[in-house]
């Protein structure tokens, strides 16, 4: 939504502040604005996650060649049985399959890797919003603050 739209839709609010706010909100990492792509529309129809053990002197080092790779959106540390959580768009099962074995399976350190197919997301990160009940939120110069209606 453009900060004219937003401007109109918030009565008296001038488009000036918005665009200010969006500035601010930007530059302390709060949101980011940008297109987000659907991958199914550009011919990756198959979606997995892949949970990722890794030796424990190389896990910086597979996370950031995990973060390189273009078949990658997602890599994070994890806790539990696995070391690393990542998520994978593919063409097809036979270009994942050939993903995982050939490109994350050779990459040293890596120990084993277990693959999950998702058949379909109900909600994905974009679609995530502040809880209206969050305890407290931290204002962007860092202060606790408390949300009121």
């Amino acid at each position: 939504m453009s900060a004219s739209d937003i401007s109109r839709r918030l009565a008296g609010v001038p488009e000036r502040t918005i665009r200010y706010r969006i500035e601010r909100l930007s530059e302390h990492d709060v949101m980011h604005v940008g297109a987000i792509v659907d991958p199914k529309a550009l011919g990756y129809s198959v979606t997995a996650d892949l949970w990722i053990e890794v030796a424990p002197d190389r896990l910086r080092e597979v996370a950031g060649r995990l973060a390189e790779l273009e078949e990658v959106s997602y890599v994070a540390y994890s806790t539990g049985e696995r070391d690393l959580s990542i998520q994978v768009y593919a063409r097809d099962n036979q270009s994942l399959h050939a993903f995982v074995s050939d490109v994350v399976g050779h990459i040293p350190g890596v120990t084993r890797t277990s693959t999950m197919l998702v058949p379909w997301k109900v909600k994905d990160v974009h679609q995530w919003r502040v809880p209206e009940e969050a305890p407290s939120n931290r204002s962007i110069t860092g202060q606790e603050t408390r949300r009121t209606a």
